[in-house]
Protein backbone atom coordinates (compact mmCIF):
# COMPACT_ATOMS: atom_id res chain seq x y z
CA UNK A 1 0.00 0.00 0.00
CA UNK A 2 1.59 3.35 -1.01
CA UNK A 3 1.58 6.23 0.65
CA UNK A 4 -0.50 8.20 -1.42
CA UNK A 5 -3.05 5.01 -1.29
CA UNK A 6 -2.97 5.60 2.73
CA UNK A 7 -3.48 9.24 2.97
CA UNK A 8 -6.47 9.16 0.13
CA UNK A 9 -7.70 6.43 2.82
CA UNK A 10 -7.58 8.13 6.01
CA UNK A 11 -9.28 11.51 4.49
CA UNK A 12 -12.01 9.20 2.60
CA UNK A 13 -12.14 7.98 6.55
CA UNK A 14 -12.07 11.60 8.15
CA UNK A 15 -14.94 12.77 5.56
CA UNK A 16 -17.29 10.52 7.07
CA UNK A 17 -16.99 11.40 10.49
CA UNK A 18 -20.01 14.41 11.84
CA UNK A 19 -19.68 17.79 11.71
CA UNK A 20 -19.70 18.18 15.26
CA UNK A 21 -16.92 14.92 15.70
CA UNK A 22 -14.86 17.11 13.37
CA UNK A 23 -15.27 20.17 15.39
CA UNK A 24 -13.98 18.11 18.25
CA UNK A 25 -11.10 17.15 17.00
CA UNK A 26 -10.18 20.26 14.92
CA UNK A 27 -10.16 22.54 18.37
CA UNK A 28 -8.10 19.83 20.37
CA UNK A 29 -5.76 18.93 18.11
CA UNK A 30 -4.48 22.87 16.79
CA UNK A 31 -4.15 23.42 20.46
CA UNK A 32 -1.86 20.30 20.97
CA UNK A 33 -0.13 21.36 17.95
CA UNK A 34 0.44 24.70 19.26
CA UNK A 35 1.28 23.15 22.64
CA UNK A 36 4.31 20.57 20.97
CA UNK A 37 5.28 23.76 18.27
CA UNK A 38 6.21 25.25 21.62
CA UNK A 39 7.81 22.66 23.65
CA UNK A 40 10.19 21.57 20.03
CA UNK A 41 11.17 24.72 18.97
CA UNK A 42 14.05 24.68 22.40
CA UNK A 43 14.48 20.93 21.23
CA UNK A 44 15.04 21.68 17.97
CA UNK A 45 17.48 24.49 18.77
CA UNK A 46 19.13 22.44 21.91
CA UNK A 47 22.29 22.69 20.25
CA UNK A 48 22.32 26.63 19.34
CA UNK A 49 21.22 27.34 22.66
CA UNK A 50 24.55 25.92 24.12
CA UNK A 51 26.45 28.82 22.84
CA UNK A 52 23.66 31.15 24.19
CA UNK A 53 22.68 30.48 28.10
CA UNK A 54 25.69 28.44 29.24
CA UNK A 55 29.54 29.23 30.40
CA UNK A 56 32.11 28.58 27.22
CA UNK A 57 35.01 26.79 27.82
CA UNK A 58 33.76 23.01 27.46
CA UNK A 59 31.35 22.83 24.44
CA UNK A 60 30.57 19.64 25.19
CA UNK A 61 29.21 20.31 28.78
CA UNK A 62 27.56 22.86 27.56
CA UNK A 63 25.79 20.75 24.93
CA UNK A 64 25.12 18.29 27.63
CA UNK A 65 23.73 21.25 29.24
CA UNK A 66 21.30 22.34 26.88
CA UNK A 67 19.78 19.01 25.82
CA UNK A 68 19.23 18.10 30.66
CA UNK A 69 17.38 21.60 30.05
CA UNK A 70 14.81 20.48 27.23
CA UNK A 71 15.33 17.56 29.50
CA UNK A 72 14.06 19.52 32.45
CA UNK A 73 11.12 20.56 30.81
CA UNK A 74 9.71 16.77 30.89
CA UNK A 75 10.78 16.50 34.62
CA UNK A 76 7.74 18.26 35.73
CA UNK A 77 5.36 16.60 33.13
CA UNK A 78 4.48 14.14 35.75
CA UNK A 79 3.20 17.00 38.46
CA UNK A 80 1.31 18.77 35.82
CA UNK A 81 -0.52 15.29 35.20
CA UNK A 82 -0.87 15.13 38.66
CA UNK A 83 -2.48 18.86 39.13
CA UNK A 84 -3.95 19.16 36.00
CA UNK A 85 -5.65 15.60 36.43
CA UNK A 86 -7.33 16.26 39.11
CA UNK A 87 -8.65 18.85 37.91
CA UNK A 88 -9.68 17.55 34.82
CA UNK A 89 -11.74 14.64 37.06
CA UNK A 90 -13.22 17.27 39.26
CA UNK A 91 -14.18 20.01 37.62
CA UNK A 92 -14.30 19.11 33.75
CA UNK A 93 -11.96 18.61 30.71
CA UNK A 94 -12.43 21.72 28.78
CA UNK A 95 -11.83 23.90 31.56
CA UNK A 96 -8.52 22.23 32.29
CA UNK A 97 -6.87 22.29 29.16
CA UNK A 98 -7.76 26.00 28.32
CA UNK A 99 -5.46 26.85 31.77
CA UNK A 100 -2.80 24.40 30.18
CA UNK A 101 -2.47 26.33 26.76
CA UNK A 102 -2.82 29.08 28.16
CA UNK A 103 0.78 28.34 30.49
CA UNK A 104 2.49 26.69 27.94
CA UNK A 105 2.37 30.04 25.44
CA UNK A 106 2.98 32.39 27.87
CA UNK A 107 6.05 30.30 29.27
CA UNK A 108 7.30 30.30 25.65
CA UNK A 109 6.64 33.85 24.21
CA UNK A 110 9.00 34.23 27.40
CA UNK A 111 11.72 31.97 26.26
CA UNK A 112 12.33 34.84 23.68
CA UNK A 113 12.55 37.59 25.51
CA UNK A 114 15.26 36.17 28.14
CA UNK A 115 18.72 37.77 28.36
CA UNK A 116 21.59 35.57 27.39
CA UNK A 117 24.49 34.03 29.82
CA UNK A 118 26.73 37.26 28.17
CA UNK A 119 24.11 39.51 29.43
CA UNK A 120 23.53 37.88 32.92
CA UNK A 121 25.90 35.10 33.56
CA UNK A 122 24.13 32.71 35.23
CA UNK A 123 21.14 33.93 35.65
CA UNK A 124 20.25 33.11 31.97
CA UNK A 125 20.16 29.15 32.29
CA UNK A 126 18.37 29.55 35.51
CA UNK A 127 15.19 31.64 34.02
CA UNK A 128 15.61 29.05 31.04
CA UNK A 129 15.15 25.88 33.22
CA UNK A 130 12.54 27.44 35.24
CA UNK A 131 10.93 28.62 32.34
CA UNK A 132 11.46 24.64 30.34
CA UNK A 133 9.23 23.64 34.09
CA UNK A 134 6.66 25.64 33.41
CA UNK A 135 6.17 24.14 30.15
CA UNK A 136 6.94 20.82 30.89
CA UNK A 137 3.56 21.19 33.88
CA UNK A 138 1.65 23.00 31.35
CA UNK A 139 2.22 20.13 28.93
CA UNK A 140 1.53 17.25 31.41
CA UNK A 141 -1.71 18.03 31.87
CA UNK A 142 -2.86 19.48 28.07
CA UNK A 143 -1.77 15.82 25.89
CA UNK A 144 -4.05 13.51 28.51
CA UNK A 145 -6.87 15.91 28.53
CA UNK A 146 -7.25 16.72 24.62
CA UNK A 147 -6.98 12.75 23.70
CA UNK A 148 -9.93 12.26 27.13
CA UNK A 149 -12.04 14.76 25.52
CA UNK A 150 -11.89 13.69 21.98
CA UNK A 151 -12.73 10.25 23.06
CA UNK A 152 -15.09 10.80 24.91
CA UNK A 153 -17.15 12.84 22.18
CA UNK A 154 -16.49 10.43 19.52
CA UNK A 155 -18.16 6.98 17.77
CA UNK A 156 -16.70 4.41 19.77
CA UNK A 157 -16.78 2.20 16.17
CA UNK A 158 -14.16 4.98 15.11
CA UNK A 159 -12.31 5.79 18.56
CA UNK A 160 -8.68 4.59 17.41
CA UNK A 161 -8.84 6.85 14.27
CA UNK A 162 -10.58 9.83 15.78
CA UNK A 163 -8.31 9.80 18.83
CA UNK A 164 -5.25 8.92 15.88
CA UNK A 165 -5.33 12.93 14.84
CA UNK A 166 -4.19 14.00 18.18
CA UNK A 167 -1.71 11.65 17.70
CA UNK A 168 -0.52 13.08 14.78
CA UNK A 169 -0.23 17.00 16.80
CA UNK A 170 3.66 15.67 18.27
CA UNK A 171 4.81 15.23 14.67
CA UNK A 172 2.86 18.30 13.33
CA UNK A 173 3.93 20.49 16.21
CA UNK A 174 8.02 19.67 15.45
CA UNK A 175 7.05 19.86 11.25
CA UNK A 176 5.75 23.56 11.99
CA UNK A 177 8.16 24.09 14.92
CA UNK A 178 11.20 23.05 11.69
CA UNK A 179 9.55 25.17 9.30
CA UNK A 180 9.56 28.43 11.83
CA UNK A 181 13.46 27.57 12.26
CA UNK A 182 13.86 27.09 8.68
CA UNK A 183 11.72 30.39 7.28
CA UNK A 184 13.93 32.43 10.26
CA UNK A 185 17.19 31.25 9.19
CA UNK A 186 16.70 31.82 5.31
CA UNK A 187 15.27 35.02 5.75
CA UNK A 188 18.42 36.32 7.80
CA UNK A 189 22.08 35.93 7.89
CA UNK A 190 23.80 33.66 10.24
CA UNK A 191 24.82 36.21 11.85
CA UNK A 192 21.48 38.37 12.70
CA UNK A 193 19.92 34.90 13.64
CA UNK A 194 22.32 34.09 15.82
CA UNK A 195 22.07 37.93 17.74
CA UNK A 196 18.55 38.28 17.83
CA UNK A 197 16.31 35.44 14.93
CA UNK A 198 16.25 32.76 16.93
CA UNK A 199 13.87 34.73 19.23
CA UNK A 200 11.28 35.03 16.54
CA UNK A 201 10.11 31.25 16.53
CA UNK A 202 9.48 32.06 20.21
CA UNK A 203 7.29 35.41 20.66
CA UNK A 204 5.78 34.67 17.47
CA UNK A 205 3.78 31.83 19.72
CA UNK A 206 1.44 34.44 20.78
CA UNK A 207 -0.28 34.80 17.63
CA UNK A 208 -0.84 31.34 17.68
CA UNK A 209 -1.91 31.58 21.63
CA UNK A 210 -4.61 33.99 20.81
CA UNK A 211 -5.91 31.98 18.16
CA UNK A 212 -5.97 28.43 19.82
CA UNK A 213 -7.59 29.77 22.95
CA UNK A 214 -10.61 31.43 21.17
CA UNK A 215 -11.46 27.93 19.34
CA UNK A 216 -11.59 26.11 22.43
CA UNK A 217 -13.69 28.70 24.05
CA UNK A 218 -16.22 27.29 21.66
CA UNK A 219 -16.36 24.05 22.84
CA UNK A 220 -18.87 21.83 24.75
CA UNK A 221 -17.80 19.81 27.82
CA UNK A 222 -17.71 16.10 27.16
CA UNK A 223 -20.85 13.96 27.64
CA UNK A 224 -19.24 11.36 29.74
CA UNK A 225 -18.10 13.52 32.24
CA UNK A 226 -21.26 15.42 32.49
CA UNK A 227 -23.36 12.47 33.01
CA UNK A 228 -20.96 11.13 35.45
CA UNK A 229 -21.31 14.30 37.50
CA UNK A 230 -25.27 14.32 37.06
CA UNK A 231 -25.41 10.40 38.58
CA UNK A 232 -23.44 11.48 41.66
CA UNK A 233 -20.21 9.46 40.38
CA UNK A 234 -17.82 11.35 39.65
CA UNK A 235 -14.46 10.83 42.29
CA UNK A 236 -13.81 13.45 44.98
CA UNK A 237 -9.59 12.53 45.18
CA UNK A 238 -9.21 11.08 41.60
CA UNK A 239 -5.15 11.25 42.59
CA UNK A 240 -5.17 9.31 45.70
CA UNK A 241 -8.14 6.83 44.19
CA UNK A 242 -5.32 6.24 41.12
CA UNK A 243 -1.68 5.68 43.33
CA UNK A 244 -3.72 4.33 46.07
CA UNK A 245 -6.24 1.52 44.61
CA UNK A 246 -4.30 -1.34 44.31
CA UNK A 247 -5.98 -2.32 40.62
CA UNK A 248 -6.07 1.26 39.58
CA UNK A 249 -2.54 1.53 40.73
CA UNK A 250 -1.68 -1.88 38.28
CA UNK A 251 -3.25 0.04 35.65
CA UNK A 252 -1.31 2.91 35.56
CA UNK A 253 2.17 1.01 35.86
CA UNK A 254 1.25 -1.20 32.72
CA UNK A 255 0.28 1.50 31.11
CA UNK A 256 3.76 3.15 31.58
CA UNK A 257 5.92 -0.25 31.37
CA UNK A 258 3.27 -2.18 28.98
CA UNK A 259 3.12 0.89 26.47
CA UNK A 260 4.04 4.75 27.30
CA UNK A 261 7.94 4.01 27.74
CA UNK A 262 8.42 2.30 24.90
CA UNK A 263 6.51 4.79 22.45
CA UNK A 264 8.30 7.57 24.06
CA UNK A 265 11.70 6.09 23.43
CA UNK A 266 10.85 4.93 19.82
CA UNK A 267 9.40 8.67 18.96
CA UNK A 268 12.41 11.16 20.74
CA UNK A 269 14.95 8.68 19.12
CA UNK A 270 13.42 8.75 15.68
CA UNK A 271 11.97 12.83 15.73
CA UNK A 272 14.42 14.61 18.04
CA UNK A 273 17.50 12.17 18.62
CA UNK A 274 18.07 11.49 14.55
CA UNK A 275 18.11 15.44 14.54
CA UNK A 276 20.72 16.27 16.25
CA UNK A 277 22.83 13.09 15.09
CA UNK A 278 22.67 14.43 11.46
CA UNK A 279 24.05 17.59 12.64
CA UNK A 280 26.35 17.06 15.25
CA UNK A 281 27.51 13.40 14.63
CA UNK A 282 27.28 12.89 10.67
CA UNK A 283 28.14 16.98 10.98
CA UNK A 284 24.93 17.72 7.89
CA UNK A 285 23.97 21.30 7.90
CA UNK A 286 20.90 22.34 9.72
CA UNK A 287 19.06 22.80 6.50
CA UNK A 288 20.02 19.27 5.13
CA UNK A 289 18.81 18.08 8.27
CA UNK A 290 15.77 19.67 8.47
CA UNK A 291 14.60 19.05 4.87
CA UNK A 292 15.29 15.52 5.15
CA UNK A 293 13.29 15.35 8.85
CA UNK A 294 10.39 17.11 6.94
CA UNK A 295 9.98 15.24 4.15
CA UNK A 296 10.31 12.01 5.94
CA UNK A 297 7.71 13.18 8.45
CA UNK A 298 5.56 14.61 5.28
CA UNK A 299 5.84 10.98 4.33
CA UNK A 300 4.95 9.45 7.62
CA UNK A 301 2.63 11.02 9.53
CA UNK A 302 -0.50 9.46 7.34
CA UNK A 303 0.29 6.58 9.03
CA UNK A 304 0.02 7.77 12.42
CA UNK A 305 -4.12 7.35 11.52
CA UNK A 306 -3.49 4.48 9.23
CA UNK A 307 -2.47 2.63 12.21
CA UNK A 308 -5.20 4.30 14.03
CA UNK A 309 -7.83 3.12 11.99
CA UNK A 310 -6.26 -0.31 11.93
CA UNK A 311 -6.43 -0.68 15.47
CA UNK A 312 -10.26 -0.11 14.96
CA UNK A 313 -10.46 -3.36 13.27
CA UNK A 314 -8.04 -5.71 14.68
CA UNK A 315 -7.83 -4.42 18.10
CA UNK A 316 -5.04 -2.06 19.80
CA UNK A 317 -2.57 -4.25 22.16
CA UNK A 318 -0.95 -6.15 19.52
CA UNK A 319 -0.19 -3.65 16.92
CA UNK A 320 1.53 -1.53 19.88
CA UNK A 321 3.57 -4.91 21.26
CA UNK A 322 4.34 -5.46 17.01
CA UNK A 323 5.80 -1.49 16.76
CA UNK A 324 7.74 -2.10 19.77
CA UNK A 325 9.29 -5.04 19.06
CA UNK A 326 10.26 -3.93 15.42
CA UNK A 327 11.61 -1.02 17.06
CA UNK A 328 14.00 -2.88 19.60
CA UNK A 329 15.11 -5.19 16.28
CA UNK A 330 15.51 -2.12 13.93
CA UNK A 331 16.95 1.23 15.44
CA UNK A 332 20.52 0.33 16.01
CA UNK A 333 20.88 -0.81 12.29
CA UNK A 334 18.92 2.54 11.21
CA UNK A 335 21.41 4.44 12.06
CA UNK A 336 24.13 2.50 11.41
CA UNK A 337 23.08 2.70 7.78
CA UNK A 338 22.36 6.78 8.40
CA UNK A 339 25.80 7.39 9.59
CA UNK A 340 26.85 5.38 6.50
CA UNK A 341 24.73 7.13 3.66
CA UNK A 342 24.41 10.39 5.89
CA UNK A 343 28.42 10.85 5.69
CA UNK A 344 29.96 8.62 3.15
CA UNK A 345 33.64 10.10 3.83
CA UNK A 346 32.93 9.92 7.50
CA UNK A 347 31.97 6.79 7.31
CA UNK A 348 34.74 5.32 5.42
CA UNK A 349 37.25 7.31 7.71
CA UNK A 350 35.65 5.57 11.04
CA UNK A 351 35.82 2.24 9.48
CA UNK A 352 39.47 2.98 8.75
CA UNK A 353 40.54 4.67 12.11
CA UNK A 354 41.09 3.46 15.54
CA UNK A 355 41.49 6.30 18.44
CA UNK A 356 41.87 5.14 22.24
CA UNK A 357 42.14 7.20 25.25
CA UNK A 358 44.53 5.83 28.00
CA UNK A 359 45.65 7.49 31.16
CA UNK A 360 45.07 8.16 34.34
CA UNK A 361 42.77 11.28 34.40
CA UNK A 362 40.03 9.63 32.44
CA UNK A 363 38.90 7.66 35.32
CA UNK A 364 37.29 11.47 36.47
CA UNK A 365 35.42 11.34 33.67
CA UNK A 366 33.81 7.94 34.05
CA UNK A 367 30.11 10.25 35.65
CA UNK A 368 29.10 13.04 33.51
CA UNK A 369 26.38 14.85 35.68
CA UNK A 370 29.01 16.27 37.16
CA UNK A 371 30.32 17.80 34.22
CA UNK A 372 26.83 19.41 33.06
CA UNK A 373 27.84 22.37 34.28
CA UNK A 374 31.32 22.61 33.90
CA UNK A 375 32.61 25.95 32.82
CA UNK A 376 35.95 24.63 31.75
CA UNK A 377 37.34 21.09 30.32
CA UNK A 378 39.78 20.38 33.11
CA UNK A 379 41.11 17.30 32.73
CA UNK A 380 43.78 16.19 29.77
CA UNK A 381 40.82 13.84 29.06
CA UNK A 382 38.15 15.95 29.07
CA UNK A 383 39.47 18.33 26.63
CA UNK A 384 40.57 15.43 24.01
CA UNK A 385 37.20 14.08 24.47
CA UNK A 386 35.92 17.60 23.24
CA UNK A 387 38.07 17.40 20.61
CA UNK A 388 37.21 14.30 19.49
CA UNK A 389 33.34 14.73 20.00
CA UNK A 390 33.74 18.07 18.14
CA UNK A 391 34.86 16.23 14.94
CA UNK A 392 32.76 13.19 15.26
CA UNK A 393 35.22 10.72 16.29
CA UNK A 394 34.61 7.78 17.50
CA UNK A 395 37.12 6.34 20.16
CA UNK A 396 37.32 3.80 23.36
CA UNK A 397 38.68 4.92 26.85
CA UNK A 398 40.94 3.04 28.65
CA UNK A 399 42.14 4.04 32.65
CA UNK A 400 45.46 3.35 33.78
CA UNK A 401 48.36 4.56 36.38
CA UNK A 402 49.81 6.21 33.64
CA UNK A 403 49.79 10.05 32.20
CA UNK A 404 47.70 10.19 29.24
CA UNK A 405 48.79 8.92 26.40
CA UNK A 406 46.12 9.10 22.62
CA UNK A 407 47.04 6.10 20.56
CA UNK A 408 45.66 6.91 16.75
CA UNK A 409 45.67 3.54 14.56
CA UNK A 410 49.08 1.97 15.05
CA UNK A 411 50.93 5.45 16.60
CA UNK A 412 50.75 6.99 19.82
CA UNK A 413 51.57 10.12 21.12
CA UNK A 414 53.19 10.29 24.72
CA UNK A 415 51.41 13.31 25.41
CA UNK A 416 48.16 15.39 24.18
CA UNK A 417 49.21 18.21 21.85
CA UNK A 418 45.79 19.48 19.88
CA UNK A 419 48.38 20.26 16.89
CA UNK A 420 49.94 16.77 16.84
CA UNK A 421 46.36 14.97 17.09
CA UNK A 422 44.43 16.68 14.58
CA UNK A 423 47.55 15.88 12.04
CA UNK A 424 47.56 12.50 13.22
CA UNK A 425 43.49 12.86 12.43
CA UNK A 426 43.90 14.14 9.09
CA UNK A 427 46.79 11.73 7.98
CA UNK A 428 44.33 9.16 8.80
CA UNK A 429 41.80 10.23 6.48
CA UNK A 430 39.69 12.78 8.71
CA UNK A 431 37.37 14.67 6.46
CA UNK A 432 37.96 18.45 6.42
CA UNK A 433 35.35 19.46 9.04
CA UNK A 434 34.84 22.61 6.41
CA UNK A 435 34.41 20.58 3.92
CA UNK A 436 30.55 20.52 2.58
CA UNK A 437 28.88 16.99 3.67
CA UNK A 438 27.54 14.94 0.46
CA UNK A 439 24.89 13.09 1.79
CA UNK A 440 22.81 10.09 -0.31
CA UNK A 441 19.56 12.40 0.34
CA UNK A 442 17.17 9.52 -1.16
CA UNK A 443 18.83 6.63 0.94
CA UNK A 444 18.34 9.09 3.92
CA UNK A 445 14.94 9.85 3.73
CA UNK A 446 14.34 6.35 3.61
CA UNK A 447 15.80 5.79 6.50
CA UNK A 448 14.48 8.85 8.46
CA UNK A 449 10.75 7.74 7.59
CA UNK A 450 11.40 4.12 8.89
CA UNK A 451 12.35 5.78 11.82
CA UNK A 452 9.03 8.01 12.02
CA UNK A 453 7.15 4.49 10.71
CA UNK A 454 7.99 3.06 13.56
CA UNK A 455 6.75 5.85 15.71
CA UNK A 456 3.36 5.54 13.99
CA UNK A 457 3.00 2.08 14.70
CA UNK A 458 2.71 2.49 18.63
CA UNK A 459 1.47 5.91 18.50
CA UNK A 460 -1.24 5.66 16.33
CA UNK A 461 -3.60 4.06 18.43
CA UNK A 462 -2.30 4.95 21.85
CA UNK A 463 -4.58 7.11 22.71
CA UNK A 464 -7.87 5.14 22.51
CA UNK A 465 -5.98 2.64 24.55
CA UNK A 466 -4.78 4.60 27.38
CA UNK A 467 -8.21 6.38 27.05
CA UNK A 468 -10.19 2.95 27.09
CA UNK A 469 -7.76 1.49 29.94
CA UNK A 470 -9.01 3.29 33.42
CA UNK A 471 -12.24 3.83 34.62
CA UNK A 472 -14.11 7.75 33.84
CA UNK A 473 -14.11 8.63 37.25
CA UNK A 474 -10.06 8.62 37.27
CA UNK A 475 -9.26 8.83 33.56
CA UNK A 476 -7.77 12.32 33.02
CA UNK A 477 -5.53 11.45 35.65
CA UNK A 478 -4.51 8.04 34.75
CA UNK A 479 -4.28 8.88 31.34
CA UNK A 480 -2.09 12.40 31.87
CA UNK A 481 0.13 10.35 34.84
CA UNK A 482 0.73 7.30 32.77
CA UNK A 483 1.63 9.67 29.66
CA UNK A 484 3.87 11.88 31.44
CA UNK A 485 5.52 9.26 33.76
CA UNK A 486 6.33 7.40 30.40
CA UNK A 487 6.86 10.00 28.05
CA UNK A 488 8.56 12.86 30.12
CA UNK A 489 11.48 10.74 32.46
CA UNK A 490 11.75 7.57 30.35
CA UNK A 491 11.11 9.11 26.67
CA UNK A 492 12.14 12.90 27.41
CA UNK A 493 15.34 12.47 28.24
CA UNK A 494 16.81 9.68 25.42
CA UNK A 495 18.16 12.02 23.59
CA UNK A 496 20.26 13.54 26.58
CA UNK A 497 21.47 10.32 28.03
CA UNK A 498 22.25 8.99 24.46
CA UNK A 499 24.51 11.77 23.71
CA UNK A 500 26.34 11.51 27.16
CA UNK A 501 26.72 7.57 26.75
CA UNK A 502 28.34 8.47 23.19
CA UNK A 503 30.07 11.59 24.75
CA UNK A 504 32.00 9.52 27.55
CA UNK A 505 32.02 6.25 25.57
CA UNK A 506 32.98 7.36 22.38
CA UNK A 507 30.93 5.40 20.49
CA UNK A 508 28.66 6.94 18.28
CA UNK A 509 26.02 4.15 18.47
CA UNK A 510 25.98 3.57 22.08
CA UNK A 511 23.31 5.69 23.30
CA UNK A 512 20.45 3.69 21.17
CA UNK A 513 20.79 1.06 23.45
CA UNK A 514 18.35 3.29 25.98
CA UNK A 515 16.04 3.47 23.08
CA UNK A 516 16.31 -0.81 22.28
CA UNK A 517 16.73 -1.90 25.76
CA UNK A 518 12.84 -0.09 26.82
CA UNK A 519 11.48 -0.98 23.48
CA UNK A 520 12.46 -4.63 24.31
CA UNK A 521 11.19 -4.34 27.77
CA UNK A 522 7.89 -2.73 27.00
CA UNK A 523 7.13 -5.17 24.01
CA UNK A 524 7.71 -7.93 26.70
CA UNK A 525 5.85 -6.79 29.15
CA UNK A 526 2.92 -5.79 26.70
CA UNK A 527 2.56 -9.36 25.66
CA UNK A 528 1.85 -10.43 28.95
CA UNK A 529 0.17 -7.87 31.33
CA UNK A 530 -1.60 -5.73 28.38
CA UNK A 531 -5.35 -6.51 27.53
CA UNK A 532 -7.02 -5.80 25.03
CA UNK A 533 -9.05 -2.36 25.28
CA UNK A 534 -11.12 -1.56 22.11
CA UNK A 535 -14.65 -1.29 22.24
CA UNK A 536 -15.03 -0.57 25.98
CA UNK A 537 -17.66 1.59 27.64
CA UNK A 538 -16.48 4.64 28.39
CA UNK A 539 -19.21 4.94 30.71
CA UNK A 540 -17.82 2.49 33.35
Amino acid sequence: MSVHEISSGTIAHAQSLDRKTKRTVFAAALGTVFEWYDFFIYGSLAAFFSTLFFPKGNETAALLAALATFGAGFVLRPFGAVVFGRLGDLVGRKKTFLVTMLVMGLATAAIGLLPTYQSIGRAAPALLVALRLLQGLAVGGEFGGAVTFVAENCDHNRRGFTTSWIQITATLGLFVSLIAIVLCRSSMSPEAFASWGWRLPFIGSILLLILSLYIRLKLHESPVFLDMKAQGKGSTNPIAETFVDGRNLRLVLVAIFGVVAGQAVIWYTGHFYSLYFMTTTLKMTNDQANFYLLVALTLGTPFFLFFGWLSDRVGRKWIVVTGCALSALLIMPLFQALATYGNPALADFRARTSVTLVGNDCDHDQWFIGQLFSPQATTKCQKVKSLLTARAVPYAVKVDAEPLRVQVNHSEMKSFNEAELLSALTAAGMPDPNAPVRPNGPVVIAILFCLVFLATIVYGPLGALLVELFPVRIRYSGVSVALQLGNGWIGGFAPFVATAVVINTGNIFGGLWYTVAFAGLTAVIGVFLLPETRGRDLSS
